[in-house]
């Protein structure tokens, strides 16, 4: 296992190489490299952490390298410990062959806050499990407090690089606390919760005093939308707003109206500035405030009109190579990105819903309502609840019908519909079992997997007629 997930992530670096980048992807390594200022129109973590591999490494394709590093890691990580708690070759490499999907691969290499989300999120599930081989071994607090304080550092990464992952990672965050003990006190949830805030906070704080990144105040770009798209044109005219303003917003209206932009008005419709939102801002906070309270009605049917869009319009399910740029960044092979083109809009095309969202919002649900009864229950509920949530998130924040935007989902609730299908398969002895040479027979384990997937566990007592003790 540990030879396939090197072979695989050795392959997804030299095809990816030197890393695919969008427009967003080249504004975030401008950032890196110092060409443009340090902004927080996306979280500047990512930038500030290619920065420092590039002054490690000297090279920007160094941010792939970790990307592939991290991912594969992690379900190797996953993969080994399904193997120790089913002994199913099969199984333990079905979860390698999760990253060799068409709905996974095909953003594996792409430099994209969505893409570190998502392998920090896996790599927190990588860590629950290893806590699941341990909870009930007799190990030092430390390892199990050490496991917990990784865990924590690759959700709070995640929730830093995309702020909306705060729905998705709260569940992995029970579930990492309850692998790691089988019945957490008070104190235990009280430490954990304290390390997840601490590992958010002084991040953050730290980037802001230190890095000091141009406020752009891009969380209006939502409200701009909703501004544009449920008010009328008449309405914003005559909108208490300053007049500069309400210029813009008309003129954005009027354009979106004439060019179909159902959404992302800021860059589709509005005339904007070098400092993005930051002077507007507060204009279109206060408008909003004092409007969406009575346009109710048109602001509900025009948010579900764009979740219906990102659930059964899903578009952009493939990002081709290195967006032009002036910084020396070019593919670096061609032909490989072609096949993986070829391979990736090819079972798009076959099989359109593995890029739908309703179809992962479909699989979340039946996940997070029948987890099964099996060893992986809890973590087949929490994959299921984390994509339901970071889905359902959605709805009031949608700026774009986009794949990426269901990335994670799709990528858990692979992993949890495998847990699943093994959970359902008849037991066979652990591994570990096997190599320690224990007389652990086959109706042991079945009677073990019945019990919560304890192998050779003394069976339940019970009583019989007439008998008057247990």
């Amino acid at each position: 296992m540990a030879a396939v997930a090197m072979a695989c992530c050795l392959g997804t670096t030299v095809v990816f190489a030197p890393g695919y980048m969008s427009p967003d992807s080249i504004e975030q390594l401008r950032q890196a490299m110092g060409r443009t200022p340090l902004t927080d129109w996306h979280p500047p973590v990512l930038s500030l952490v290619w920065r420092a591999l590039i002054a490690v490494t000297g090279t920007a394709a160094s941010m792939a390298v970790l990307q592939s590093v991290v991912f594969w890691g992690a379900l190797w990580v996953v993969a080994r410990c399904v193997w120790d708690l089913t002994a199913s070759r099969a199984g333990s490499l079905a979860v390698l062959g999760i990253g060799l999907t068409p709905p996974v691969l095909t953003f594996v290499g792409v430099v994209w806050k969505d893409v570190h989300a998502a392998a920090a999120l896996l790599a927190a599930c990588a860590v629950a499990f290893a806590g699941l081989r341990l909870r009930d071994r007799d190990v030092p607090p430390a390892t199990r407090w050490g496991l917990l304080g990784l865990g924590v550092l690759f959700l709070a990464y995640a929730m830093l690089v995309r702020k909306n992952v705060f729905l998705a990672a709260i569940p992995l965050f029970v579930l990492l606390v309850l692998a790691l003990w089988r019945a957490p006190g008070r104190r235990t949830w009280a430490l954990g919760v304290a390390a997840l805030v601490t590992a958010l906070v002084v991040p953050a704080v730290a980037i802001s005093r230190i890095a000091h990144p141009v406020e752009t105040r891009q969380g209006a770009q939502i409200m701009l939308d909703d501004l544009v798209h449920v008010l009328t044109v008449e309405e914003l005219r005559s909108a208490d707003a300053p007049p500069d303003l309400r210029k813009r917003l008309v003129a954005a209206a009027e354009k979106c109206r004439d060019t179909g932009a159902l959404s992302d008005a800021y860059w589709a419709c509005y005339e904007r500035r070098a400092d993005g939102m930051a002077r507007d801002a507060d204009g279109i906070t206060a408008l909003w405030l004092s409007e969406m309270g009575s346009h109710v009605p048109g602001y509900l049917q025009y948010r579900l009109r764009l979740f219906a869009g990102l659930l059964f319009e899903t578009g952009y399910p493939y990002q081709a190579g290195v967006f032009g740029n002036d910084l020396g960044i070019e593919l670096a092979h061609p032909r490989l990105e072609d096949s993986l083109d070829a391979y990736v809009r090819g079972v798009g095309g076959d099989l359109r819903p593995l890029f739908r969202g309703w179809f992962w919002l479909a699989v979340a649900l039946v996940l997070t309502v029948r987890p099964g009864r099996g060893r992986f229950s809890l973590p087949v509920r929490a994959l299921g609840v984390s994509s339901l949530a970071y889905v359902l998130g959605y709805l009031p924040t949608m700026p774009a019908t986009n794949y990426r935007y269901i990335y994670w989902p799709a990528l858990a609730c692979l992993l949890g519909l495998l847990l699943l299908w093994l959970d359902r398969r008849p037991a066979a002895p652990a591994a570990g079992a096997e190599r320690t040479g224990s007389a652990l027979t086959p109706a042991d384990a079945r009677d073990g997997a019945a019990r919560g997937g304890i192998p050779g566990a003394a069976p339940d007592p019970v009583r019989t007629p007439g008998d008057g003790q247990v």
